[in-house]
């Protein structure tokens, strides 16, 4: 699959059609009479030199709006697959931390919800995925792996119990997910904030007296 794939890429690639055009060039020469019995290998060095001189492929890491909905949706889907998951198992989880749970949820469907600016920072894509498929079902398995009795019990000294742990590791889990989501969200603020400061600036080449801008 991967081999085929690469092949296709190649064939609609610049560098063969260069190369086949030059080919082609080689072709002519021959019927043309230009060239004897060794045109085969004026055909293949035409076609290289071509493929060679040709510009390299555009490197593009951005997901295609299609590309970035099916990837979000398929995030979505392990998502709402955790978040069953974890609710068959709420009787046992600790009420602050089902609390900061739904915090989380909350802001990565938002998240989720906005592929195009999502997938637009592939930075901000990683961790998305690695919240989802590994910080939080890792977590929550952990503790459920422990008996109940011991999940909620202490240990000696100044241990914490196991549902103390499962809180802190979504207390820092949120703040994770609000920092992406801060940066993903960035481009609208600035886009709102020039707003506000193009209508500021009409504003005043119309003689309106429009209150400041507080970052102004």
């Amino acid at each position: 699959m991967a081999i085929s794939r690469r092949v296709g890429g190649y064939l609609g690639s610049t560098k063969n059609l260069v190369g086949s055009v030059c080919g082609l060039i080689g072709l002519g020469l021959y019927l043309a009479g230009a060239v004897g019995s060794y045109w085969p290998f004026v055909v293949a060095g035409l076609y290289a030199a071509g493929a060679l001189a040709a510009p390299p492929e555009k490197v593009t890491l951005v997901l295609e709006l299609e590309d970035a909905s099916a990837e979000t949706g398929l995030l979505r889907a392990d998502l709402d697959r955790m978040v069953e998951r974890v609710a068959a198992h709420a009787g046992r989880m600790p009420p602050p931390a089902m609390v900061r749970f739904r915090d989380i949820i909350e802001m990565l469907r938002e998240l989720l919800a906005r592929a195009d600016a999502l997938t637009a920072d592939p930075d901000a894509l990683h961790e998305v995925v690695r919240v989802i498929r590994t910080d939080l079902p890792e977590g929550f398995e952990s503790y459920l792996n422990l008996p109940g009795w011991f999940a909620a019990g202490r240990g000696g000294g100044e241990r914490r119990t196991a549902a103390d742990e499962l809180n802190a590791q979504l207390g820092l889990i949120a703040d994770q997910v609000r920092r992406t989501a801060e940066r993903v969200y960035e481009t609208d603020a600035q886009r709102l904030r020039d707003q506000t400061r193009y209508l500021q600036e009409r504003g005043r080449r119309s003689g309106l007296d429009l209150p400041a801008s507080p970052d102004s």
